[in-house]
């Protein structure tokens, strides 16, 4: 393996001592933020945030209480986690990804929200503009919608005849609407016939595959999403038993044997959240703190997965990748 970045490790624990807590709570210093998620517990993701606010001087069960909700990947459980967050008083509420999101804005008009990751926030209706996002919600935008067209200019780096590339998105979200027309107007220019397929539950994922097959897609371009994270594991091994190249956003799914990925480094992003709610917990206001976009963007790529499928990495592509696994 070659690797020129370090990332940050998974957390070991999600617990904070009760005893912690009632003597940080004694002393009225503790700041009490809330997390709200549609995972099931810890993630790397959730580790770099926590290391952020370490790096900033907040230390969980002395001067923060950080109350986690875990929506179980059950999207109908996210409008009652928010509210109870909302009936804790927390003074600020960390998410990311837009069913996320937008359940913390529909229960609160006025406690600040931080988007650790959002896929298009302006496009999305999340917040007005990107320098100015006005009302409660401020954080970072991974682009996940701009960067659609240079994915699939990487597909055709990688496949140079590929013409018909599958898309595989999660249906009925804003984003995702947002990401399909981004997808649909590069493949227009360049000439690719997409074929789209969107999944909502795990269940789902074997008829898409087949679907693709039948439709005799030649490569496959995955959207980042809560659910495909979730799923990384059941995707990539779709992908390999169907001989689909796949181009992913996160390393994650590169990491669990996909092919290739391109995108901002999300454990970067959920670190960099904790700078919003250090400004927001000393007395900054969210409609006046710009959304950030990432500036670095990780090229991944497996050789043992390109072997797999047959594949001949081109050499332009190997001499620009952050990490190559071999």
């Amino acid at each position: 393996m070659m690797d020129r970045r370090a990332f940050l490790g998974l957390a070991t624990t999600g617990v904070i001592a009760a005893p912690a807590i009632a003597r940080a709570q004694q002393t009225g210093k503790a700041h009490r933020i809330g997390f709200l998620s549609l995972q099931s517990g810890l993630t790397s993701t959730t580790e770099a945030f926590r290391q952020g606010l370490r790096e900033l001087g907040y230390v969980e069960g002395r001067n923060l209480i950080i109350e986690y909700r875990w929506a179980d990947r059950k999207e109908e459980r996210l409008p009652e986690l928010a509210a109870e967050l909302v009936r804790l008083k927390v003074e600020v509420i960390v998410t990311a990804a837009a069913p996320t999101i937008e359940a913390a804005r529909r229960a609160t008009s006025t406690i600040p929200i931080v988007m650790a990751a959002a896929a298009d926030p302006v496009g999305s209706g999340l917040v007005a503009s990107l320098a100015r996002p006005g009302g409660n919600v401020t954080g970072l935008s991974a682009l996940s919608t701009d960067l659609a067209g240079k994915r699939l200019q990487l597909v055709r780096e990688l496949l140079p005849k590929a013409t018909r590339v599958a898309v595989l998105a999660y249906h009925g979200t804003s984003a995702t609407r947002l990401f399909l027309e981004e997808m649909r107007a590069a493949a227009q220019q360049m000439g690719v016939l997409l074929v789209v397929q969107e999944v909502k539950e795990a269940g789902d994922l074997p008829g898409a595959f087949t679907a693709m097959q039948r439709e005799r897609a030649q490569a496959l371009i995955v959207q980042v999403t809560p659910f495909s994270a979730d799923n990384a594991k059941r995707i990539v091994e779709l992908a390999a038993q169907n001989r689909l190249p796949a181009m992913y956003d996160v390393r994650s799914f590169v990491e669990a044997g996909g092919l290739v990925s391109y995108g901002p480094s999300l454990p970067e992003m959920f670190r960099r959240a904790a700078f919003y709610v250090d400004r927001i917990l000393k007395g900054a206001k969210p409609a006046d703190l710009p959304i950030e976009q990432p500036n670095k963007f990780e090229l991944v790529i497996n050789m043992k997965a390109a072997k797999t499928l047959g594949l001949v990495i081109p050499q332009a592509l190997l001499a620009r990748a952050d990490q190559v696994i071999e």
